[in-house]
C-alpha cells in the first residue's frame, strides 16, 4: 500500500481513508475530507451518522483503526489530545461541558492549561472578556448557575484561551433558543473573520450551510455528499433528506 502524501499548504486539516471501530461495529468507513486554511466547513448528517466520532478523531479522543489524520503538514494520527491542542486545535464540545462548580474565570483558565506564556494568557483573557462582555460581568459566578446561552459563550471562550488556529465545534446550536442559535452562528463568523479556521458538526443544516464555505454529509459512517455550501443547499438529495424540502 502506498503511503499517504502530506497535505498541500492550503490544507490545514486532512482525514485520509479514516476508519474507526467501536469493537466490531464500524463508526467511520473510509472517510476522507479536508479543511483549508481560513474556511468554515460543516459536517452534516443524522443521528448515528458518525459526525461526533469524526470530531473525536480530529481531536484525538478516539483513534483510527485505519487511515491517517494530518494537521498543518504533519501526520498527527497518533498524537494525544494535549499535543494537538498545543499545535493549535481546540474544541467546543457537544452540550458545552463546562465545569459547573467552577467560576467563569476558573473555567476560562482551564482552557489555557497547555500554555506557559503568562503574559499571552492574560492578553487572551482580556480579549475574550471583550468579545463576551457577559462573561466579564459574571467572572466570579459558578458556571452551572448560568443560562444555556451563557454556558455556550463560556465554552467558546474557554476554547479560545488555547489560542487555536483550528476550532472544532460539536453541535453548537444544541439546546439553544432560535434567537440564540442565530447569535451563535454570527459569533462563529466573527471568529472566522479573525483568521481561525472552523470545522462545525451540526444537525441544523440550513444554518450551518448558510455560513459555511463547504460541507460534507455523512451517512452510516461514510461521506455521501461533499460540495460547496451553496451547491449543497440546492442539491435535491440534500433537500429531501436533511432540509425537509
Amino acid at each position: 500500500m502506498s503511503q499517504p502524501t502530506a497535505p498541500t499548504d492550503s490544507v490545514l486539516l486532512r482525514l485520509s481513508g479514516v476508519e474507526v471501530r467501536y469493537g466490531a461495529i464500524p463508526a467511520l468507513r473510509d472517510v476522507s475530507m479536508e479543511v483549508r486554511r481560513g474556511e468554515i466547513v460543516c459536517l452534516l448528517g443524522g443521528n448515528a451518522s458518525g459526525k461526533s466520532t469524526t470530531m473525536k478523531t480530529v481531536i484525538g479522543a478516539v483513534r483510527c483503526s485505519r487511515g491517517s489524520v494530518w494537521f498543518d503538514g504533519e501526520d498527527i494520527t497518533n498524537w494525544p489530545t494535549s499535543k494537538r491542542v498545543e499545535h493549535g486545535i481546540a474544541i467546543v464540545p457537544e452540550a458545552r461541558r463546562i465545569f459547573p462548580r467552577l467560576t467563569v474565570l476558573q473555567n476560562l483558565m482551564l482552557g489555557a492549561f497547555t500554555r506557559s506564556d503568562k503574559a499571552g494568557v492574560a492578553e487572551d483573557l482580556e480579549r475574550v472578556m471583550v468579545m463576551f462582555p457577559r462573561l466579564k460581568e459574571r467572572r466570579s459566578q459558578k458556571g452551572g448557575t448560568m443560562s444555556g446561552g451563557e454556558q455556550q459563550m463560556l465554552a467558546m471562550a474557554r476554547a479560545l484561551m488555547s489560542r487555536p488556529r483550528f476550532l472544532c465545534m460539536d453541535e453548537p446550536s444544541m439546546g439553544l433558543a432560535p434567537v440564540l442559535v442565530e447569535q451563535q452562528f454570527e459569533t462563529i463568523q466573527r471568529l472566522n473573520a479573525t483568521g481561525i479556521t472552523i470545522f462545525v458538526v451540526e444537525q441544523n443544516a440550513v444554518m450551518a450551510l448558510g455560513i459555511a464555505d463547504r460541507g460534507y454529509v455523512l451517512q452510516s459512517g461514510k461521506v455521501v455528499l461533499a460540495d460547496k455550501a451553496a451547491a449543497l443547499l440546492e442539491n435535491p438529495q440534500m433537500k429531501r433528506a436533511y432540509l425537509g424540502i
